[in-house]
């Protein structure tokens, strides 16, 4: 397992440098006037008569592999360009909202994970019963409900009319206390900050305005986690290990726990990967709707407004937290199923 961590951990570089090269790759697309935002870290320097200037200070009409590696050697020292949208350096821009989606993230990946995981087995526990039923309808409704219907139907309900979670980070006082010079970020979470501070009505308030947007985005993910693991497990409770050790004598808890779980896990943990990562990455109808300034509604103002420099970086971010994530979904198998052997 070592030994295969440490050639994980060597490759990692090597992955990276191919979604550098696929993402350079697209931007050869675009003429040189349009690249040339990618480089320039103050929009003081785009003018009107410095274009030319600029391309030819950054070999825009250069081979391409001395265009990437000088592209190569802005991004190791953190210049991504800027950001029109965001009125600031892309990197700034990054580490400016990343927070914000991680503080989601975070919030959604127990009832998301763990729940779905919990319904699809008890499902399948009790299949074609009545909790197998209602379990089935639920999340049914809930694969088949549009992320920006439900958003609006919660948020209609829940604010509009009951006024109980409002949109947004933090309230308007909040906000003022959080950006204060009396309160210290630490984190750059809310929730998290707010008690390391000793503020827990900050703490209220953060946590307030993340349940509805956390909400949407567990019911309608959720959903698809459930369906997966009670297909597996179903699929495992058919297998003929599971008669044996039922014909042994072991109780129906011990089964399921020691014998059927783990392996239905399988199937289950890639599809929670790739929510993950779509949680990590900004989930941008969810953001836009409840206006929740995290990475993806960022960038979808970005593309929008053509702002290339903020997509790329967005872009190279997105393929650096796939790369990690698969690494840890790997090493997940082998502890879930002891027969997943590296050497």
């Amino acid at each position: 397992m070592f030994a295969y961590i440490v050639r994980r951990l060597i490759f990692l570089p090597v992955v990276l440098i191919g979604v550098t090269v696929m993402v350079f790759g697209m931007l050869q697309f675009l003429n040189p006037y349009q690249r040339v935002f990618v480089y320039v870290p103050d929009p003081t320097k785009i003018t009107g008569e410095g274009l030319d200037q600029l391309i030819e200070e950054y070999g825009l009409k250069d081979p391409f592999p001395v265009q990437y590696f000088r592209w190569m050697n802005g991004i190791l020292h953190g210049n991504l360009g800027w950001s029109a949208t965001a009125n600031m350096s892309v990197m700034d821009a990054l580490l400016d909202r990343f927070p914000a989606s991680l503080e989601l993230t975070l919030f959604s990946l127990f009832p998301l994970v763990f729940l779905g995981i919990w319904l699809g087995e008890i499902s399948a526990v009790h299949h074609n019963a009545l909790l197998d039923h209602i379990t089935r309808v639920i999340a049914i409704t809930g694969w088949s409900f549009p992320p920006f219907v439900f958003g609006i139907m919660v948020l209609m309900v829940f604010y509009g009319v009951l006024g109980w979670f409002p949109p947004g980070r933090l309230s308007t006082w909040a906000d003022a206390i959080v950006n204060g010079p009396a309160f210290s970020r630490y984190t750059g979470l809310n929730t998290l900050d707010a008690l390391l501070n000793g503020n827990f009505a900050i703490f209220l308030d953060a946590l307030r305005h993340l349940i509805l947007p956390v909400v949407t985005l567990s019911y309608v993910s959720w959903a698809w986690i459930v369906r997966v693991m009670r297909s597996s497990m179903l699929e495992i409770l058919q297998k003929d290990y599971i008669t044996t050790a039922r014909a042994k004598g072991l109780s129906e808890q011990r089964v399921i726990a020691k014998h059927a779980r783990r392996n239905a896990l399988m199937p289950t943990l890639t599809v929670c990967s790739l929510l993950v990562l779509l949680l990590l990455g900004g989930v941008v109808i969810t953001e836009t709707i409840f206006d929740y300034e995290g990475m993806g509604r960022w960038v979808a103002n970005a593309a929008l407004q053509l702002d290339m420099p903020s997509v790329v970086g967005f872009a190279l971010f997105n393929g650096f937290v796939m790369v990690v994530i698969n690494l840890i979904v790997d090493l997940l198998y082998a502890y879930i199923d002891p027969r997943v052997k590296y050497d």
